[in-house]
């Protein structure tokens, strides 16, 4: 017997989670599915287990204070199903997922995305070599395992979250080799448009400020200007080359090197199900097209959280709660005038929130050298495609990024473009000089996550067709 549900939420994050506490209080029906054996998400990853303990500590109090959202999360009474995978999603609304080796469909009226960010994927030789990681991923290890490099290791990147780790691995007792900082020459004078925001988001300004603080007291090596990076190593990282702005390139050893280019939303499911995107040309990505509820433009399809425009934490949950608002809304569980009363300081809450990110998105712009790299770079990781095997495509009767999959098998591997879509569209456009926004996008196919013949076989497709 198929299960039906008000609501499926997929994420249980601090969006998802946020979403699902406010739909029970209107007394809906909430099935939560996350690929996470516990919640947090990201952010708060293994928060409940964590929080209290001295590597919680170290994290910091907003890293802490998920182990209260996740709790209240626990007993909404939203049923919530862990280290599950959603594959497919259908008019209707039917959601497949995948779960202890088994498949099932699920029949929703409506469905809220709180799938989050992830990193942008920054390309350059060398970086399939072991030891070579996303500052994202060694900050996960560091989280649910308290794994601390035994190396002094060499970070490379540029925006808040090397920062935050950084401090983070110092605490914990890990060593910097040095930190190579990509970011633009002018930060600073970009953000002067943006002074007043700073003033009056001060407590954020100064907890960065803080990092920075931390980082010169322990004796931290920054190299400022890095335009260019390459790992070297045969069988594993042994030394990093960079290029510093004026074109001069240096060598250092190394055996554990982190790079880390910023985030941008999740838009594999938006792009699956059709729904609108636009192009942000600030941060060089996209993002869905949404109403003042979180609608996509499929009707009965949110988005909430980071998958929407990247906030953090915090701005992820009032867009959480915002979408539960505006799903009781469409369904009739809320009147309109008491959903906008209720969503009125969470607008206010979420405005306040925000306030930094323009000015964020103008410090720490991507470098350009991340969309061009060398043709012996790897750029699609599944299929150990090099940028040289995208750019002699592109100049086959100027094809967009779904004939260069045609091609060459670009994007079809398990990760189904998610290292790669972005690094081919610029490859693409710059062949063909033509904008990236106008060169788009891969077409998202369903399976969304790899799917076993055994678990496809597992579907009760009697059922799914009565």
């Amino acid at each position: 017997m198929k299960r039906e549900f008000d609501v499926v939420v997929i994420g249980a994050g601090p969006a998802g989670m946020s979403a699902a506490i406010r739909l029970r209080e209107q007394q809906m029906r909430v099935l939560v599915v996350d690929e996470q054996p516990a919640p947090g998400g990201q952010i708060w990853r293994a928060v409940e287990t964590v929080a209290a303990t001295q590597t919680g500590r170290l994290l910091g109090d907003e890293y802490r204070a998920g182990a209260a959202l996740a709790e209240r999360f626990r007993q909404c009474g939203a049923v919530y199903e862990p280290q599950t995978q959603v594959w497919q999603i259908e008019t209707g609304w039917h959601v497949y997922v995948t779960r202890e080796g088994r498949a099932e469909v699920v029949r929703a009226d409506r469905v809220v995305l709180a799938i989050g960010a992830q990193e942008r994927p920054a390309p350059f030789p060398g970086w399939t070599l072991p030891g070579v990681l996303t500052v994202g991923a060694a900050q996960i290890l560091l989280k649910t395992a308290r794994q601390v490099p035994a190396a002094p290791v060499w970070v490379a990147g540029s925006g808040p979250l090397p920062l935050l780790y950084m401090a983070q691995l110092l605490r914990a007792g890990g060593k910097i080799a040095g930190w190579l900082d990509t970011t633009a020459p002018g930060a600073w004078r970009r953000a002067l448009p943006w002074a007043g925001a700073a003033l009056a988001s001060w407590g954020e300004v100064r907890k960065g400020l803080g990092w920075l603080r931390e980082l010169k007291q322990a004796g931290v090596r920054r190299v400022r200007g890095v335009t260019g990076l390459r790992a070297l190593g045969e069988n594993a990282l042994r030394e990093i080359e960079y290029t510093l702005a004026d074109g001069s390139r240096r060598r250092e050893p190394a055996t554990v090197l982190l790079s880390h280019e910023g985030v941008v939303p999740s838009i594999h499911m938006t792009r699956a199900l059709e729904c609108a995107h636009h192009w942000d040309p600030r941060q060089a990505c996209l993002a869905p097209d949404l109403d003042a509820w979180g609608q996509t433009s499929r009707e009965g399809v949110y988005v909430a959280g980071d998958a929407a425009g990247i906030g953090g934490a915090l701005a992820a949950c009032a867009r959480g709660e915002l979408v539960a608002l505006g799903v009781a809304r469409q369904a009739g569980r809320l009147e309109a005038q008491a959903a906008e009363r209720a969503a009125a300081p969470l607008r206010a809450k979420l405005d306040g929130l925000l306030r930094l990110r323009p000015m964020l998105d103008e410090m720490y712009p991507p470098r350009a050298s991340i969309f061009n790299p060398p043709d012996d770079t790897i750029v699609c990781r599944c299929e150990e495609l090099t940028a040289g095997d995208i750019r002699r495509a592109a100049r086959i009767g100027q094809p967009g990024p779904n004939q260069v999959k045609s091609y060459t098998r670009a994007g079809m591997g398990p990760c189904q473009g998610r290292q790669c879509g972005y690094t081919i569209a610029h490859i693409v456009a710059a062949e063909e000089q033509r904008p990236v926004a106008e060169v788009g996008f891969y077409r998202i196919r369903p399976p969304l996550k790899p799917l076993t013949l055994g678990e496809l076989a597992s579907l009760d497709i009697e059922d799914e067709q009565a």
